[in-house]
């Protein structure tokens, strides 16, 4: 059985896998404790009808963006870090990829803390006795290690185990839910503390770097149309499910922890199963694409090798603590992370045919008009972006949805300075480093 994940170069046909199968992977990604969190945060900060609004919008978002991005990979086969070479250049391209597998890393250890909280009131309601937080995060976050060092075939698997499951249970929970409490709770007040564009806002930045990074799951999809299908399918659904789910629970059960909910409900031990399962498939996906982004700086690298020295530290940074900064921490990623999405669109869609998108071609050392674009789509994020929702200076409105006003203007920005670089940049010009094909 083959066992590269072709982290320097271009998923083989013969390797490629359904569309299906590739949005099993997306929808197990989605459904995860973070999004109970935020769905939990939503229903207790805003009206109930607003909350559903503002995920189903921001998830329509994110499934239309997704089938974008994922075209990319299918159409190139090559990994999100890799396209990054392309339109960044070698050092741009590395700093890129640095930046993502930093910020996945943050996501990893953030993910490991929702494991361990969760596993923690679990342990302690079957057994009675408190094991310190810390203990299950480490565990959690070895388990997740393991199947990313094994890379995306493991990946996939365990989705196509778990999403199932997953689904069956949100959905008992729900009826369970409505049959003992009622619907009396959805329209409960509560005290706002979201604007409407903050809630989609954070609605699309708890997946965004997901979608920007679709290219490391969409590469292995034999055509770019189902590509697209994947994406569009496993961003929306997979976003929105676990948000509306934990809004409608918190509501109706009026709780603030998704694993007690269910305990209460009579759930639990299916819930400890089930909710492991979606935190395992998530966060494996975190630290192998972090592994996959740190291996392309060099072909020296091994991907395992990179992930197991990437988990160790997410590992550590996890047990200290790093979920307690959920909510600003996904903010920050999609204010600097987002805006490369939009780069990397506008340079595939108006430069495929050039010879830097060629397999084997070769890029400039750093390419200053792309790196221009993407600073300009991050001052754009945190200029719009509202004090009262995150880090942000809120002096102008786009969107209203900030991660979403970086990606549009690195996009726009690529292209304002297209006509320019190529009066500056003869197509002729030399070039100095290769894309591994």
């Amino acid at each position: 059985m083959t066992t590269t994940d072709y982290e320097h170069g271009v998923v083989p046909q013969d390797q490629r896998k359904s569309w299906l199968s590739i949005a099993t992977v997306w929808i197990a990604i989605g459904i995860d404790l973070s999004g109970a969190f935020l769905g939990v945060s939503l229903a207790s900060g805003m009206a109930f009808w607003p909350a559903i609004g503002a995920t189903m919008l921001g998830s329509l978002l994110l499934g239309l963006l997704a089938m974008a991005c994922a075209y990319v990979g299918a159409a190139t086969g090559l990994s999100t870090a890799m396209i990054s070479r392309a339109v960044f250049g070698r050092i741009g391209g590395a700093i890129l990829a640095l930046a993502i597998a930093v910020s996945l890393v943050g996501w990893y250890a953030v993910q490991a803390g929702f494991f361990g909280a969760n596993a923690q009131i679990a342990f302690a309601e079957f057994t009675g006795i408190d094991v310190p937080v810390q203990v299950f995060t480490a565990i959690g976050g070895v388990l997740m290690a393991i199947t990313a060092f094994w890379g995306y075939r493991s990946i996939n698997r365990l989705s196509t185990l778990a999403v199932p499951l997953l689904l069956l249970l949100l959905v008992v929970g729900v009826i369970v839910a409505f049959t003992v409490n009622g619907a009396a709770g959805l329209q409960a007040p509560v005290e706002a503390t979201f604007t409407f564009g903050g809630a989609v806002s954070l609605v699309m930045g708890i997946f965004i770097l997901g979608v920007v990074l679709a290219p490391d799951m969409a590469r292995w999809a034999k055509t770019p149309k189902q590509a697209m299908i994947a994406g569009f399918v496993g961003f929306f659904f997979g976003n929105s499910i676990i948000l509306v789910v934990a809004i409608l629970l918190a509501r109706i059960m009026d709780g603030t922890e998704l694993m007690a909910i269910f305990f209460a409900l009579g759930l639990g031990g299916v819930a400890v199963i089930v909710l492991i399962l979606a935190q395992w498939t998530t966060n494996t996906t975190n630290l192998y694409s972090a592994g996959l982004s740190f291996a392309s700086i060099s072909e020296r690298l091994s991907r395992r090798t990179v992930t197991i020295v990437l988990g160790a530290i997410g590992i550590i940074v996890g047990v200290i603590g790093a979920a307690d900064y959920f909510v600003q921490f996904i903010l920050v990623v999609g204010t600097i992370i987002a805006p490369y999405g939009g780069v990397y669109l506008a340079s595939f869609f108006t430069g495929r045919k050039t010879a830097r998108w060629a397999h084997g071609a070769t890029v400039p050392l750093v390419d200053g008009w792309s790196i221009a674009a993407w600073v300009v789509g991050i001052f754009v994020a945190v200029a719009t972006t509202n004090p009262a929702d995150g880090p942000g200076f809120g002096w102008f409105t786009l969107t209203s949805i900030s991660a979403l006003d970086g990606l549009l203007v690195g996009f726009v920005a690529y292209l304002v300075l297209l006509p320019l670089r190529r009066r500056v940049t003869p197509a002729s010009a030399p070039v100095t480093d290769e894309v591994s094909a």
